[in-house]
């Protein structure tokens, strides 16, 4: 060989290898730093390399596993499927048998355990809720009690008050008792009568009060009827009229529920004589 003749760059012989990814890691590292260092020639060289091995890569022909191979691969993965199912149905078959009785039986104690409190919380409810109704039933009467006795104590009053007037109701039929109202200008008006029959067809008596104003038609007041034993008490706590403008008070029987005006002769009639 001449001393004239140019020297070959070592890395070229390695390009090709490079380009197909056969090297070694030592002859890569070599190679990537000799490309790194701006070597011209060996960076054209590596383009035609990488170029003829796409092409062949492009040129080789399309191929399929044959027959043979085929029928092995599907019998292996049916294999392995296979072996796979019968490994989680073994797991879950041990999982279940190592769960010991005792834990079997805790768990059946938590299950009567709940069932226990919950029949016990609605029992607890029921109970609650009746002893709730037995003291809502128990103020009614409570309330009820205490107005029966301030009424019973109002009237008291009116019969008893020497400033309460007097008022005698006659009755216009013979044969009908008299009734017998009291009249206290505070505390309201009290008609009571004894041995009435009671009104027909259902219909009620109702408490008239007639003014002294010349022309005025009378007001009317509350409602009653007597008694299986003939008897009642109608109080008139507020008056729709005073003492000093009423001259009468008269008493008619009128359809159940009252009449704004009266619809029959007045049966009882007393005169408002005052104090």
């Amino acid at each position: 060989m001449s001393n004239n003749e140019p020297t070959r760059d070592p890395f070229l012989e390695l390009v090709e290898s490079y380009a197909l990814g056969s090297l070694d890691p030592e002859e890569r590292a070599s190679l990537e730093a000799h490309l790194a260092a701006g070597c011209a020639e060996c960076g054209k060289a590596l383009e035609e390399a990488r170029w003829l091995v796409s092409q062949l890569a492009c040129l080789a022909p399309e191929a399929g596993p044959s027959g043979v191979l085929r029928a092995r691969l599907i019998e292996t993965v049916r294999a392995d499927v296979a072996n796979n199912v019968a490994n989680d149905e073994f797991a879950l078959a041990t999982s279940r048998a190592i769960i010991p009785l005792w834990m079997w039986g805790a768990v059946a104690a938590s299950v009567l355990f709940a069932f226990y409190n919950f029949y016990e919380a609605r029992s607890v409810r029921q109970a609650i809720r009746q002893t709730q109704a037995a003291l809502d039933e128990q103020v009614d009467l409570q309330k009820k009690s205490a107005q029966e006795l301030a009424l019973a104590r109002r009237e008291a009053v009116i019969l008893t008050d020497p400033r309460s007037v007097k008022i005698p109701m006659p009755a216009g039929q013979k044969d009908l008792p008299p009734l017998q109202a009291t009249w206290h200008a505070a505390l309201g008006i009290l008609v009571s009568g004894e041995s009435l029959p009671l009104p027909r067809d259902n219909r009620t008596l109702q408490l008239w009060l007639i003014p002294k104003a010349a022309g005025s038609k009378p007001i009317p007041s509350l409602t009653v009827r007597p008694d299986a034993d003939g008897k009642f008490h109608l109080l008139v706590q507020n008056p729709p009229d005073s003492q000093g403008d009423t001259k009468a008070l008269a008493i008619t029987e009128e359809p159940a529920g009252g009449s704004p005006q009266p619809t029959t002769t007045p049966v009882w009639v007393g005169a408002v004589t005052g104090k």
